[in-house]
């Protein structure tokens, strides 16, 4: 029973780790890939299908050549989001999220969010 406990705590701080750890392309898994915010198990497919097929990315202009579905804007968020080509963040890539009014990445849940002016609602009645 103790082994048991002990051997999950190992593995959720290892999967607590994982969840915000740097994802490079180039070496990761199907797991892995599927654990970045953006990209979904299709999308993990093609990325691993691309990577068998034609070898290592060489850079993120690579990445979105060779991958049906990530162009400028979600390359920059899924960078934004911690994965890397060859260990390296998109270039630009925290200014380029930055544009996107804050729209939600598909399969992302809405927070709610304070509009300027409004007022906690401290005192109940």
């Amino acid at each position: 029973m103790l082994k048991k406990f002990l051997l999950f705590i190992a593995s959720f701080s290892l999967a607590a780790g994982m969840a915000f750890a740097q994802v490079d392309v180039n070496k990761a898994d199907q797991a892995s890939l599927d654990g970045v915010r953006g990209i979904g198990p299709s999308m993990s497919k093609r990325i691993l299908e691309e990577r068998q097929k034609g070898g290592s990315f060489k850079d993120w202009d690579d990445l979105q050549k060779r991958v049906k579905g990530i162009k400028e804007k979600s390359a920059a968020k899924l960078s934004a989001n911690g994965l890397t080509v060859n260990g390296q963040a998109k270039p630009g890539a925290a200014a380029q999220a930055g544009k996107t009014g804050g729209k939600p990445m598909k399969g992302d849940k809405p927070a709610a969010v304070a509009q300027a002016g409004d007022k906690p609602d401290t005192a109940r009645k």
